[in-house]
């Protein structure tokens, strides 16, 4: 496709999702539901056909070389098919907050002045590989009475273009503009630069794949992003503390999954509990796998743990994003230093501390500057489904707008409302 006709394809869908933005923005909740309890239903009937379309993307991909771990980042198993049937259906169960007005109060003039929560109007979404995430964006978007334009890897389009097609049947069963979810239709990368720089189409872009894409996307985009860039999340186990629990915890925020960006790649650990902690969890990272990267005061609490893989820590390990089996370990003083610590080399996604002192915890949850802060639990809970909120569309640690998961709410807006009875302004 040549570069006028991306341009004119992307000014198109862009129009397009702009116009269907306005009748989503007036959808009843009735009407929302009947269309996300249709996708869920066309999801199950349509099983074995979207195994075969999906089938076209892992042939393709194999071909091309593609790691195995990645290929099965593509797959759409019934397992798969099934999770995002019952997403859809948990949000639809879910209650429908716009319109919604809050925090309205009289003031002296008279007015009564509150808050209403109203959709975006149109986001973009570029995200990479799994193809699930097409569902998970269409079924935000329908909830929250926004129109969405996705554009999905390459690597994915067959899959993706079959979702779609379900998701504009669901639309349209239910008296919905079918171009409230509209997908990319073309591979070219050129549809990327044009879908970020549309202010006057789109409100807001969420990029969700590797750093790459998000840094791109962040630099070049004209129109606000909802981002996070890394995953460098801590957990700190603090003295006085529960040793039993807080290697249960410091095992799980690490091992459950390496590769999610809310698994904890920094360990902290309070000088006056590191040698009876760090022997303990040494020996469970080491019966997995996992090579610990550590200060020189971890390193002499580690030499006796049977087959570590221990290396002496660089200044770059503090800050780095791992999502693999390795883990970067430093004993500090206290709450003191571990809190600089963090907020100096933490990516303000998700920290931890373990903890029996609430003076510590309630200093830990109000000075450490992340998105999510946790008392006496796995950094891995930082997740939408975990945090209430029916879905997830990625997570933010942004400051502004949305922060932490974003699910339907982050992806509405609050406008003033002033409710009168013919009062003027003297």
């Amino acid at each position: 496709m040549n570069a006028t006709s991306t341009t004119e394809l992307m000014h198109t869908l862009g129009q397009q999702a702009k116009a269907a933005s306005a009748h989503m923005a007036k959808a009843s909740a009735a009407t929302k539901l009947a269309a996300l309890r249709g996708l869920a239903a066309l999801l199950r009937a349509n099983v074995d056909a979207l195994q075969l379309d999906n089938a076209k993307d892992l042939e393709r991909a194999r071909a091309n070389g593609l790691s195995e771990p990645m290929v099965d980042r593509l797959k759409l198993t019934p397992k798969v098919i099934e999770i995002c049937a019952q997403g859809c259906e948990q949000l639809a169960a879910m209650p429908d907050i716009i319109g919604d007005i809050t925090g309205m109060k009289q003031m002296p003039s008279g007015i009564r002045v509150g808050q209403m929560r109203v959709p975006i109007g149109v986001f973009g979404m570029v995200y990479e590989s799994r193809p699930n995430v097409t569902i998970e964006a269409a079924s935000l978007s329908i909830k929250s009475g926004n129109a969405a334009i996705l554009r999905g890897g390459s690597e994915a389009i067959e899959s993706n273009r079959a979702l779609a097609a379900l998701v504009q049947r669901a639309l349209t069963d239910a008296g919905l503009p079918a171009d409230a979810v509209q997908l990319v239709p073309t591979t070219d990368r050129a549809a990327v630069g044009q879908l970020i720089t549309m202010p006057q189409y789109v409100d807001v872009i969420i990029p969700r794949g590797g750093k790459g894409l998000i840094e791109r996307i962040s630099a070049e985009a004209k129109v606000p992003v909802i981002k996070h860039l890394d995953g460098n999340c801590h957990t700190y186990v603090d003295d006085p503390c529960d040793i039993a629990m807080a290697v249960k915890v410091a095992d799980n925020a690490k091992t459950q999954k390496y590769s999610p960006c809310n698994a904890t790649e920094s360990l902290l650990v309070a000088r006056g509990v590191a040698t009876d902690f760090l022997p303990k969890i040494g020996a469970i990272y080491a019966g997995k796998g996992v090579e610990m990267r550590v200060c020189a005061t971890s390193r002499a609490l580690l030499a006796d743990v049977k087959g570590a893989n221990v290396k002496d820590a660089t200044e770059a390990d503090w800050s780095e994003e791992y999502l693999a089996p390795v883990i970067s370990i430093k004993v500090v003083a206290g709450v003191d230093e571990a809190i600089a610590h963090i907020n100096h080399y933490s990516s303000h996604h998700t920290d931890a501390i373990l903890t029996t002192d609430h003076v510590h915890a309630q200093r830990f949850l109000r000075e450490v500057d992340s998105a999510s802060v946790m008392v006496n639990a796995s950094t891995r809970f930082a997740d939408g489904f975990e945090f209430g909120l029916g879905a997830e569309i990625g997570i933010s640690t942004d400051k502004f707008h949305a922060r932490g998961p974003v699910g339907v709410e982050g992806l509405t807006s609050l406008k003033y409302v002033v409710l009168g009875e013919g009062e003027v302004r003297g």
